[in-house]
């Protein structure tokens, strides 16, 4: 994936400087001509540089004379998705992404990406992965490697093909190889943060010093969770239902050879012969509005599962959304194992 300047270019340039990038670009020929605070002035493609020939503009004039003022964008944190989602299916592919003063922040692709969700994402990285020793010894586990990238840059990877850009990840044990790894996230055009437990705080209890979340809805997930879970389904779904709190949920059947009797007072009400019971585990993966995150105490340990037993307790609606994808939680060593068979099946 390119850096997003790649598409930028800066007024007064040559409209030959704009074929130049057209060539680097390929398929993707589109640029945007940007001040020199990358505020957004207009858009430019071969085939407005074509029309500017046939009116008799060089290709030494400035891009300014050849490029259409009127752009079509879409304002960070925008939270219509539907909006999105239309751009993607009129194949409006290559789309800047503005902040409030119109400075382009980034530019996405819908040629690579899937969606571009409006959330924060949380990845919780802290822990020492000790059922994994000997190889987390050196190593934390979200940087163990499953196929040729480590666990942590699966989840990344997947987040960002729905748009994710804005990650904090939350570090302890060994947590200076995670940082060093992934950097602040220019590299990828993302931005990342890193929250560092001096102690351990529970599931989801280091998120209580972010104060600076940038969009109005966060994702927490585990790190070392291998999944291709479909995020816009999961964050539609949550906004359909108008949920405060989401939870993927993992669902589990289980047969029981025999006839069943549903009793009351000793007597047979009804049987069901051989009944399959469905039963859903916590998948490790949330949804939340930014401002249920208050609840969580700071400097406290406290784990999810405290913060949805508060919620409920409140009357507040906790939503499950069973997944019917692909899901692994890598904590023992079988699971490793498996993931390592699973990966090169998988689609993800």
């Amino acid at each position: 994936m390119r850096h997003f300047k790649e598409h930028l270019i800066k007024t007064g340039s040559p409209i030959r400087k704009a074929l130049n990038a057209f060539e680097r670009l390929a398929k993707d020929a589109i640029v945007f001509v940007v001040d020199k605070d990358d505020k957004l002035l207009g858009s430019l493609t071969d085939g407005d540089v074509r029309r500017s020939l046939l009116q008799e503009i060089s290709i030494d004039e400035p891009v300014d004379k050849a490029m259409l003022t009127q752009t079509r964008f879409i304002r960070k944190g925008e939270k219509d998705l539907n909006k999105i989602i239309g751009f993607r299916e009129q194949h409006l592919d290559i789309i800047p992404i503005l902040d409030e003063g119109n400075h382009v922040v980034n530019v996405i692709n819908f040629g690579e990406l899937k969606s571009y969700l409006p959330l924060d994402a949380v990845i919780m990285a802290g822990g020492k992965g000790t059922r994994l020793r000997p190889l987390t010894e050196n190593t934390p586990k979200p940087l163990l490697k499953v196929g040729e990238k480590p666990i942590l840059e699966h989840n990344i990877h997947r987040l960002s093909l729905y748009g994710v850009d804005d990650f904090w990840i939350s570090v302890n044990y060994l947590g200076e190889q995670i940082e060093n790894y992934f950097g602040n996230g220019n590299g990828r055009n993302l931005h990342i943060e890193y929250v560092r437990e001096k102690k351990p705080l529970g599931t989801i209890g280091s998120i209580s010093s972010i104060d600076n979340f940038v969009h109005d809805y966060v994702l927490v997930t585990n790190s070392d969770i291998l999944t291709n879970l479909d995020y816009e389904d999961f964050f539609l779904r949550f906004k359909e239902e108008e949920a405060d709190f989401g939870v993927v949920t993992i669902p589990y059947n289980v047969d029981v050879p025999y006839a069943v009797l549903e009793t009351t007072n000793d007597h047979v009400m009804s049987f069901k012969e051989k009944p399959t019971y469905t039963y859903y585990s916590n998948g490790g993966i949330y949804l939340m509005k930014r401002e249920i995150t208050d609840k969580i105490p700071r400097d406290t340990f406290y784990d999810t599962t405290d913060l949805m037993e508060e919620l409920i307790a409140e009357g507040k609606k906790v939503l499950s959304y069973p997944l019917s994808g692909y899901w692994l939680d890598i904590g023992k060593p079988e699971d490793f194992e498996k993931a390592q068979k699973d990966i090169k099946s998988i689609k993800f």
